[in-house]
């Protein structure tokens, strides 16, 4: 009786002695999506984090300034610091800066078209643009580039919250309905600034040991 008293105090104390287990949810990643066929063949001269204003125009972008910030973190939740994020969208006029796009509208000589930055070291990223607008045939959205050093590319697009388009369009309706909700973002009124919108949209990589990025 005594020797397994002595046997039950001992395995208590190995329990106690033992670090804590720690029991972790990890984050669901940001859902990939095409990147079109409209990214820049050649990128613009004047190229940074604010596509409204373009070097050597005296107008800025039409359509409405959005300021759109987010962070890009791992499935851990670990903020992803000096990460390359690229951005793309149609001018207010619905033209992409491409060869190839071919649209009626004249193209606004005031809007870059594709901007780039890096993350902080919190992993926060930040651009000034236009809320999206509708292109023939599609919902509003942003083409979204992040580059992983020596990884592919992980490309995505971000769609406004509540836009009424969004349930006919073939992209967006392809992601599962569980997951539609990681590729939105609200655009709401932003007051005390220059800009008509803010928007915030954070980007989930799944990077745990090493995993190759959908594209």
């Amino acid at each position: 009786m005594i020797q397994k008293r002595r046997n039950l105090l001992l395995a208590l104390s190995g329990l106690l002695a033992a670090p804590p287990l720690v029991f972790s949810k990890q984050l669901v990643s940001t859902p990939s999506q095409s990147a079109g066929p409209f990214y820049p063949v050649q990128l613009p001269l004047d190229n940074d984090n604010d596509l409204t204003v373009v070097e050597g125009s005296e107008q800025q972008a039409k359509g409405e300034i959005t300021d759109l910030t987010g962070k890009i973190v791992d499935i851990n939740g670990k903020p992803l610091s000096d990460m390359r994020i690229e951005i793309w969208q149609c001018d207010y006029n619905g033209r992409y800066r491409h060869p190839y796009e071919n649209g009626s509208k004249p193209i606004d000589p005031g809007f870059q078209g594709h901007g780039f930055t890096h993350t902080n070291a919190e992993g926060n990223y930040r651009f000034r643009t236009i809320k999206p607008v509708a292109y023939p045939g599609r919902t509003p959205h942003i083409h979204i580039a992040v580059f992983p050093e020596g990884e592919r590319p992980f490309v995505t697009q971000l769609h406004v919250k509540d836009e009424v388009a969004n349930q006919n369009d073939f992209l967006f309706t392809h992601i599962p309905a569980e997951r539609r909700h990681l590729v939105l973002a609200d655009f709401t009124k932003s007051e005390g600034s220059t800009a008509v919108y803010k928007a915030t949209f954070d980007i989930v990589l799944n990077r745990e040991h090493g995993t190759p990025l959908d594209v």
